[in-house]
């Protein structure tokens, strides 16, 4: 217990140090310049703060999340609901005001992933010094700080939890007992609720090497044969628990995902589903920017091109790349001791790091190796996922592991005393020469090389072109090549000196990591941008959405019937966030349906129609560009400010009844159809399948929108013959419909819309979202948190009964 105690010491001094250094994003009524915050996350945020408590920590799994003012209506099925598992997510930006609330979300992140880091490293035997060590890589190094920079605050967040799954995985591993695998396998579903799915995908991958590695290592060193099939077992329990306590997201977002332009029916990558190759390895680490390892500006140090021009001795990204914002650094140090744990500690856990280095570099490396054009054709998952060089964090967590290891080994006596030093000698020695030789390359050679080079250095940046461009690129390049030689050979000096015990290797140990904490510092901070939050009370709405929000047409409290659909720099995120539904929002996965529909619309069709477009808002520079493109049913009722609003005439109601249908069954003759000048979407529908009852064209009548929410939609009818209701709203599976109480069937409509067949007569109509996929994962789930807390209860009562027998 007392020896638990002191584990606590290095984390608050972590923490402290990381609220000291990212002081300036943390205590500032400024923001994070990066489009993914300003454009989608701050909006999600920006009012959590000053909830009720109880409003944090309750639990809503009864509604599977159909959001009605984004993108005409969007859904994961249910796959985001378990969000609200995430208390830190939820306190973080309930108790902290925004703006400053989104950095410290992600700060405090990463000082999660580092105390994962710190307890793994103590775990496997490391001192505090060198677990404290290990924590400062991942938490501090430029791959993962750098994403700040991205705006990728949930992917931060899913990193965090990487460390603690091999935490608790090894532990498993070393007390041959149940619980700690059930601990990982929980860690991975809360790793997995974060949403960034790929890189919880990236770290299932990495899970399953490490026991492959454990298993392997067991049978070489004569583990027995039922040692090795009880952590086989286990191993398989913690991938079954895993996969049940995250079935709530992973069944919804399943069923979700086959039905997307990613997905298997969508005809990409050769009708196997998937981004097409070239997509899938778009940003693949070319293997010369592996130099930026030692290097960090070699390749110049990307930032958002959203505001400031670069400050003097800071270039944009320029390497092979389409773009990067983030950097592959993790400081000079790491690298200095990753040879000692390979000469004089060969076991599992340094096999395993090793592993995590090099298979990490291999795979981020993407196209330009045979392996990952491999596991592209044959390893399921790979090819949904665009960037293979983000799955260098597991690279981050081995290089950590491997400093911490080595760092141990310096401060141990017999080792200094052994003649296998004198490798390590060699490679302390190989790295600054290397710097002086690349610098020296640089100078003699550096008219050459810019000419090879120089379709790279020019290309241009949102500020800059030509060859100033380039010299100035070049210049950075050099200087940064000389920073990297000076602190490589300071590095090791410090250590030769601890090595030969010339200096004291307490103190060797604290100027090591001062420096190292210091020269990622000075690369971090050029990532972390700021500028002014976009304006967010009620009385900073522009001219046009107050006008829109005084307009009728809304259902009571409910959500508005007719939508917006913002055109040119206008953000569409800020109108969903005044409660003002949105056409269109951007996303790199939609649905197969709605990206086809999206693809056809145009001002002179009726698809804006279908979807309730009522209003389109520009600035007037915009309009300019559009009026061309008009079609008559547009005219101009609102002009203040710079904004216009125009009104479509031609748009449909909510729903409608339509007298006839003809059947479509192929989405491109249904799309064409659609487009057509000819197509009266009040008087004919587009199905799929052969209407269930008899439309005879006469069917007229009145449809009364009661109650529109968010998942319950409820209309009167009154029809005098049979007729197909069609609803403005999305087809969707998961939606279901009752007459009168009795269920219906949902049928797609017009492609992408919703209807049901209607009698004669008057009813009452009523749809509801609760997709099967949702209502089975969340069964599943809550079953396997039931049976994880009677797992945790009775592993207290071991440890009690243990306890009181000492």
């Amino acid at each position: 217990m007392k020896d638990r105690a002191l584990n606590w010491p290095p984390l608050m001094f972590l923490l402290l140090l990381m609220v000291a250094l990212f002081s300036g994003i943390l205590f500032t009524d400024r923001i994070v310049r990066a489009p993914d915050i300003l454009n989608e996350f701050y909006w999600g945020v920006y009012n959590a703060y000053g909830a009720p408590l109880w409003s944090m920590l309750k639990l809503n799994l009864a509604n599977a999340g159909w959001d009605p003012y984004i993108n005409g209506g969007h859904t994961n099925d249910g796959g985001m609901v378990s969000t609200q598992f995430l208390y830190l997510y939820r306190l973080i930006f309930g108790l902290i005001p925004a703006p400053a609330s989104v950095a410290w979300f992600m700060v405090l992140h990463l000082f999660l992933g580092g105390a994962g880091t710190f307890y793994y490293c103590r775990l496997v035997g490391c001192s505090r010094t060198a677990a404290l060590l290990g924590a400062l890589v991942f938490a501090l190094c430029t791959e993962n700080v750098s994403l700040i920079n991205a705006g990728h605050v949930m992917k931060i967040a899913t990193i965090a939890h990487a460390p603690w799954v091999f935490y608790f995985l090894e532990k498993g591993f070393r007390d041959r007992r149940w619980f700690p695998y059930l601990c990982a396998g929980l860690v991975l579903a809360f790793q997995f609720f974060n949403t960034h799915w790929q890189i919880a995908f990236y770290t299932c991958l990495a899970v399953g090497g490490y026991v492959i590695i454990r298993l392997l290592a067991g049978l070489c060193s004569g583990e027995s044969t039922a040692a090795t099939g009880r952590t086989l077992l286990m191993s398989s329990v913690m991938t079954l628990f895993f996969l049940a306590a995250a079935a709530i997201s992973l069944a919804p977002l399943a069923s979700w995902s086959t039905d997307t332009n990613r997905g298997a029916h969508s005809g990409a990558n050769q009708g196997k589903g998937g981004l097409d190759r070239d997509e899938a390895m778009m940003w693949s680490l070319p293997p010369e920017e592996t130099a930026a390892f030692l290097v960090p500006g070699l390749f110049g140090l990307s930032r958002q091109e959203g505001g400031d021009m670069p400050r003097p001795g800071h270039t944009y990204y320029w390497g092979r790349m389409v773009f990067t914002q983030t950097a592959s650094y993790f400081g000079l140090l790491p690298w200095l001791l990753l040879p000692l744990p390979l000469i004089f500690r060969r076991d599992r856990i340094t096999l395993a790091a090793l592993a995590a280095v090099a298979g990490g570099i291999l795979f981020a490396m993407g196209k330009y190796t045979p392996l990952y054009q491999l596991l592209y054709d044959w390893l399921p998952g790979i090819d949904r996922f665009r960037v293979p060089k983000m799955i260098l964090f597991i690279t981050a967590l081995g290089l950590a592991v491997l400093a911490a290891r080595g760092l141990d080994l310096l401060r141990d006596d017999d080792i200094r005393r052994s003649p296998k030093l004198k490798g390590w000698f060699r490679w302390l020695l190989a790295i600054p020469l290397l710097l002086a030789a690349l610098l020296l390359t640089e100078k003699l050679a550096g008219g050459w090389l810019r000419g090879e080079l120089m379709e790279l250095l020019t290309r241009p940046t949102r500020y800059q072109a030509g060859v100033e461009l380039a010299t100035q690129r070049w210049l950075n390049l050099e200087r940064e090549t000389g920073l990297a030689l000076a602190l490589a050979s300071l590095q090791v000096l410090l250590l030769l000196a601890a090595a030969k015990r010339y200096l004291s290797v307490g103190v060797a140990t604290l100027a090591l990591l001062a420096l190292f904490t210091a020269d990622l510092w000075r690369v971090n901070h050029s990532f972390l941008v700021l500028t002014d939050p976009p304006q967010r009370t009620e009385q900073s709405l522009t001219p046009a959405m107050r006008w829109l929000k005084g307009q009728t047409g809304s259902s009571g409290n409910g959500v508005p019937v007719y939508r917006v659909l913002p055109l040119g720099d206008l953000d569409p995120m800020r109108f969903a966030a005044a409660r003002l539904p949105v056409l269109y929002t951007s996303n790199a996965v939609q649905k197969r349906r709605w990206q086809e529909y999206l693809d056809r619309v145009t001002f002179t069709n009726r698809l804006p129609d279908l979807m309730n477009v009522r209003w389109l808002v520009c600035t007037e520079p915009v309009l300019a560009q559009i009026t061309p493109h008009l079609g008559e049913a547009y005219r101009i009722v609102f002009r203040e400010g710079g904004e216009v609003i125009l009104e479509n005439r031609g748009v449909l109601p909510k729903a409608w009844l339509v007298p006839t249908a003809r059947v479509a069954a192929d989405p491109t003759e249904r799309l064409n159809l659609l487009t057509a000048p000819s197509f009266d979407p009040a008087r004919q529908a587009l199905v799929e399948t052969t209407p269930q009852v008899s439309l005879d064209g006469t069917a007229s009548g009145t449809v009364r929108l009661e109650r529109l929410e968010a998942e319950r939609i409820s209309l009167a009818t009154d029809a005098a013959a049979a007729g197909l209701l069609v609803l403005g709203e999305k087809y969707h599976q998961g939606w279901r419909a009752t007459v009168d109480g009795a269920p219906v069937p949902v049928v797609a409509v017009n492609h992408i819309l919703r209807g049901i067949y209607l009698p004669p007569g008057s009813h009452r109509v009523e749809f509801s979202f609760a997709p099967l996929p949702y209502r089975i994962g969340r069964g599943i789930t809550l079953a396997a948190f039931t049976f994880f807390a009677l797992a945790a209860l009775w592993e207290w009562r071991r440890r009690r009964r243990g306890s009181r027998a000492d």
